[in-house]
Order: structure tokens, then sequence, then C-alpha cells
């Protein structure tokens, strides 16, 4: 299948969880259409840009490890998605890559995860706090950050501002996950 077959395949692809996992598997079980599908994601001003985000997170959620040779890609154009429907997707990716680096088991993330990848994500999760961002990308940023500042002393006295600033503006998910991560970096 080439880049346009696939494009045009991806306009079947809607919400349901069927059709993103029939599409994420289709994908896992062709590796070699990772970076087509990465192009589509990337084109950020294109409708069908979200869907190709929708297929790409289920693939992640199911094998995240497929995403090692595209890392770099990946960092470097996270910041320039800027659809609700792809950011959420985008932010979630973040989140497994974070969440599975900072895990006790032993895993790639962890060995091909670098510093650079790390900083790409950071300033993306920053970017979607402080933007006017639903809550969902919030949710998985304030996660990722919360994580990334057990390492990096810096982030969490930016996320606790960021987070008691906006916490009276912002919808009850959002004050809910905000409690419990201000809790774990200020303990009474």
């Amino acid at each position: 299948m080439k880049k346009d077959e696939l494009y045009e395949e991806l306009n079947y692809v809607n919400h349901s969880r069927e059709k993103r996992l029939f599409y994420a598997n289709l994908i896992i079980d062709n590796p070699e259409l990772v970076v087509p599908l990465l192009e589509i994601l990337f084109e950020v001003d294109n409708k069908i840009s979200c869907r190709a985000a929708w297929v790409f997170e289920f693939m992640c959620s199911e094998k995240l490890e497929a995403i090692i040779p595209h890392l770099d890609i990946f960092t470097l154009n996270i910041s320039r998605v800027h659809q609700d429907s792809a950011v959420r997707p985008v932010a979630k990716i973040c989140e497994y890559l974070i969440t599975t680096y900072y895990s006790k088991t032993d895993n790639n993330i962890k060995k091909y995860l670098t510093e650079n990848h790390k900083e790409k994500i950071v300033e993306a999760c920053f970017d979607w706090m402080i933007n006017d961002e639903k809550i969902a990308p919030k949710a998985y940023s304030m996660n990722s950050l919360y994580l990334l500042g057990l390492e990096y002393d810096w982030i969490h006295p930016e996320l606790a501002i960021i987070l008691e600033r906006d916490f009276q503006m912002q919808s009850s998910g959002f004050k809910a996950r905000a409690r419990h991560i201000l809790r774990k970096i200020k303990p009474k």
C-alpha cells in the first residue's frame, strides 16, 4: 500500500474503537506504513491528519515499541499539531512514552528515548498546558510533566505555577487531576 492508498483508507476511520483498532493493526502488520501515516498525521492543516493521529495512537497503545524507529520524526513535529482531535491522541502518545520510560519494568523505550526526545515532549506538554486546549491533552501533559519532573528538577515548580494559576478557570476534570498532581509535587 502506498501513501495515497493509505490516505484513502483513512477516510474510513471513525471514532469507533473497532475501526481505529482495525487500522492500527494494519499498520502494525505493515510497518512500512508507519512513515506515510506520520507524514499524513503531520499534514497538520488537513482534516484527515486527525484520523491518522487516531490510528497512530491506537498503534502505540497496542505496540508502543513500533514507534522507536520514528521517535525523531514524531518528537520533532508534535508541537506543530494544532487541531483538537489530533492534539489529544498525540498528547496521549507522549504520555505512553513517558509512562513507559519511567516504569519499573525494563523496556526498549528506555534505551531509545533520548534527552532530545524528552526535551521536545516537555516543550509540547507545556505548550498544551498553557494554550487553550481541551482537558484531555492537559491531563496527559500533567502526568507526563509530573514524571519528567522527577528527573528534571525545574519542571515541578513550573508545572505547579501553571496548575495553581489556571485552577479556578478550568473544568472539574482539570481541577481533580491538578489536585492529584499538586499533592504529589507539594506534599504537606
